[in-house]
């Protein structure tokens, strides 16, 4: 929020904007508060060189259609003349004046410049040129009777001042308004705090205007009151200054005002012309799905169910709740009766519009964090007070309307505050009268004696709900520097569990085998789960970041998939991913049955390939599960996949992912996969690693093909075929899986194996009997070894 120190000011001594030391130390109290600095910028600063001068009269040049000339007077009695473009202006006008020689902000020169042969005497100045404001359509006019050759900044009363840009966070809402700052800041500095008290004189007849809340869960407040003797003009130089130097452009008295008390007090508003309002009333509802409304910003938007409206008593829309008018509510130059609405809204729904449309300004984003229910009428006597300085005949008529529903939050709202619990939080040694003094200032009031105190909650804090809040109301006026650093002490304070230990070393394990780690989205488009073979029931997310991403995966497969498809799709064959992540399978209640799983991927690659990796996991982290190959998981190949079972229940796969489902995601290389519950595999007690001799003699390696019924699993032809190789055999790879197609119902698998001795090579008769013996144990299977 931009805040201006001179206006900040009006409410506290806080400090000169010209003395540099005092600015620093508003802006350190600020950022002790929580509100933190951004920025500091002076401005005020004004031109040398203009000053004001009477435009005596304008002639036409027949030779130029695009300006004009303009004879001025400074007040020594000489006449000037300028060429000028604008239209805006007439005779006995009064503007600023370049003279000769002045150096403008955007680092141009005023020099004598002629055109069709006569010399222009100096430059008449637009508001955007002597940075005023924004608007640069035509001449800046001064106030009729403003003194003649003066500098134009005296004539303005323009001093010098500061722009502090503080970051207002959301659990802070009054201090989106001056007022709100000003009070935090008051009893941060120990100044007095000056809060405006205007008051308010009700002398019109009875004029009401209606209100009927249809949908007052969403609306519990909505006040109107009729002002007459509205001259709809300019406002005061001084408003239109303070309101553009926070960012808002002027645009009419009465919108400046409105604009102003928003500013000031964080209450918005909005100023209806009585004449216009249909049914002199107003109807507060939610939108009919698709109903349209032109707003302020003359955009046509479309509303839904969900979407507050406020309307004329016919039902007409004019305005979107709490965030921004219709276009034809606009006040005009002929408004001369104003219905002042100001309400209340519920925070969430504002969101939720201001999300789904877009529209955001700056009364959504105060009523998104909440603003003073009960702050209304001290609004609305300000709104009448700054207004009467341009229109000096206001009539404030009696019969305001406030209707109000149950949803109104309540005004009275107390909380027990214990000294024991607020030295315990926060490390500190007060005492409970220490309470009054940090909190009273903020309108958090302190009431009671002991050790516990009862706080009254202001309204303006609608975010102070419990003891804890006000808790840190004290951390923040106590100041949190004050508060000290403790480090906890622990003698195990930063050591890792077995199981991350293990989680660790099994990232070290795939990342050595060369396999990159991947991160998928856990969100699922709602057909991925069965495009990847994985039928079942999921969970639907209800608000989803993206629409089409709206299922929680259950599988950490789809997603790796789509990683290989990506890396196929630009040329990057042979991708190897791996990813640790939670999965989300639907639980019995309303909470997923959350585990967290490992799959490895690898594109390009076979089944053995998938056991290798599976092999060197077992081996460092300890552990192991038997591979069943007549219990095939969804979505992997019907006969090179093959669960792994732990005990009865499952504690992964392993194989290649099904053709069908590579075809699904665009994939054409084959891939191998490994999916294990790591809820599971790391939750098991490994088994020691027994130290083994590393023997200093070569070995030997032997290929066998066995040809055997598909009745009969590798699993159980690799456990005979280990057992019957003995003692030396130290690795075995399944290598090869053919299938003849001469020969239905068999298959032949290959086998490479490792021999080695600890005390002597081997020879090639060791070698011949470790055959035979692996021959005989394949035989009992019906295993025939192929020549």
């Amino acid at each position: 929020m931009k805040i201006l120190l001179s206006w900040l000011n009006e409410y506290g001594d806080f400090g000169d904007p010209t003395d540099a030391d005092a600015v620093q130390r508003v802006a350190d109290a600020l950022t002790s508060l929580g509100l933190e600095v951004d920025a500091i910028e002076a401005i005020g600063e004004t031109v040398d060189g203009v000053v004001t001068a009477r435009i005596l009269r304008l002639e036409a040049h027949p030779d130029a259609a695009k300006v004009q000339r303009v004879y001025v007077d400074v007040g020594d009695g000489n006449e000037r003349h300028v060429w000028c473009g604008a239209s805006n202006i007439s005779a006995d006008d009064i503007v600023p004046l370049a003279t000769l020689g002045t150096t403008m902000p955007n680092g141009m020169t005023i020099e004598r410049r002629g055109i069709l042969g006569i010399d222009s005497e100096g430059m008449l100045c637009s508001a955007q040129e002597l940075g005023l404001g924004e608007d640069h359509s035509g001449i800046r006019v001064l106030p009729a009777g403003t003194a003649l050759g003066l500098p134009y900044g005296d004539a303005l009363g323009i001093d010098p001042d500061v722009l502090i840009d503080a970051d207002v966070t959301r659990n802070r809402p009054d201090c989106w308004g001056y007022v709100g700052i000003a009070r935090d800041l008051a009893a941060k500095m120990g100044v007095e705090f000056r809060p405006p008290t205007p008051g308010l004189k009700v002398d019109g007849e009875e004029r009401t205007t209606p209100v009927e809340l249809v949908d007052g869960e969403r609306c519990s407040r909505f006040t109107s009151t009729v002002i007459s003797g509205v001259a709809v003009g300019e406002s005061a130089e001084w408003m239109q200054r303070r309101l553009t130097a926070a960012g808002m452009r002027p645009i009419s008295n009465v919108v400046d005002v409105s604009n102003y008390v928003m500013l000031e007090l964080n209450q918005p508003n909005h100023a209806y012309d009585l004449d216009t309002l249909g049914g002199g009333g107003f109807r507060v509802r939610l939108a009919t799905d698709g109903e349209h409304l032109v707003t302020l910003d003359g955009e046509d938007r479309t509303f839904s169910t969900n979407d507050l409206l406020i309307c004329d008593a016919n039902d007409v829309p004019i305005g979107v709740g709490g965030i921004m008018g219709g276009l034809d509510s606009e006040i005009s130059d002929a408004t001369t009766t104003v219905a002042l609405e100001m309400a209340w809204f519920e925070l969430v729904g504002i969101g939720r519009t201001v999300t789904r449309t877009g529209l955001r300004s700056e009364a959504s984003q105060r009523f998104e964090r909440g603003v003073d229910p009960y702050g209304m009428p001290t609004a609305v006597a300000r709104f009448v007070e700054l207004l009467e300085e341009t229109c000096p005949d206001l009539v404030v008529h009696s019969g305001a309307a406030d209707a109000r529903s149950e949803d109104l939050p309540e005004q009275y709202r107390p909380v027990e505050v214990r000294i024991a619990n607020v030295n315990r939080i926060l490390g500190t040694e007060l005492v409970a009268d220490d309470l009054p003094k940090l909190l009273d200032p903020i309108g958090y009031t302190v009431s009671g004696t002991g050790g516990t105190r009862t706080v009254d909650l202001p309204t303006w804090r609608l975010d102070s709900t419990a003891e804890i809040d006000v808790i840190e109301e004290v951390a923040r006026h106590y100041g949190y520097d004050r508060l000290g650093k403790r480090v906890p002490i622990s003698s195990d304070h930063g050591g890792l569990t077995v199981r991350q230990q293990r989680r660790r070393e099994l990232r070290d394990v795939l990342l050595g085998l060369g396999i990159s780690e991947a991160m998928p989205n856990p969100f699922l488009a709602p057909d991925t789960l069965e495009k990847a073979g994985l039928e079942g029931e999921s969970i639907t997310i209800t608000n989803p970041l993206v629409s089409d991403e709206s299922v929680l995966r259950t599988s950490l497969r789809p997603g790796l998939q789509q990683a290989i498809a990506f890396n196929e799709s630009h040329r990057r064959t042979g991708a190897r991913f791996f990813e640790i992540g939670h999965v989300y399978p639907p639980g019995a209640g309303d909470l997923p049955d959350e585990y967290e799983a490992l799959t490895v991927v690898l594109a390009g690659s076979e089944a053995p390939e998938a056991m290798a990796v599976w092999r060197e996991i077992t081996a460092a982290l300890g552990g192991g599960a038997r591979v069943d190959q007549n219990r095939v998981p969804l979505g992997l190949h019907a006969t090179r996949s093959a669960t792994l079972q732990a005990g009865k229940v499952p504690l992964g796969a392993v194989g290649e992912i099904a053709p069908d489902v590579l075809a699904a995601f665009g994939v054409t290389e084959r891939v191998a996969i490994l999916e294990i519950d790591l809820d599971q595999f790391l939750a098991r007690e490994p088994k020691p690693v027994q130290w083994k001799a590393t023997s200093r003699y070569p070995s030997s390696d032997l290929d066998l093909s066995f040809r055997l019924s598909d009745d009969v699993s590798a699993e159980k032809l690799e456990k005979v075929v280990r057992q019957g190789a003995g003692k030396y055999l130290v690795d075995l790879d399944l290598f090869d899986n053919y299938r003849d197609p001469d020969l239905p119902g068999s298959r032949a698998l290959g086998f490479r194996l490792r021999f080695q001795a600890t005390d002597r090579s081997l020879t090639d008769a060791d070698t011949a009997e470790i055959r035979r013996g692996i021959e005989a144990a394949a035989t009992k299977l019906g295993a025939e070894l192929r020549s």
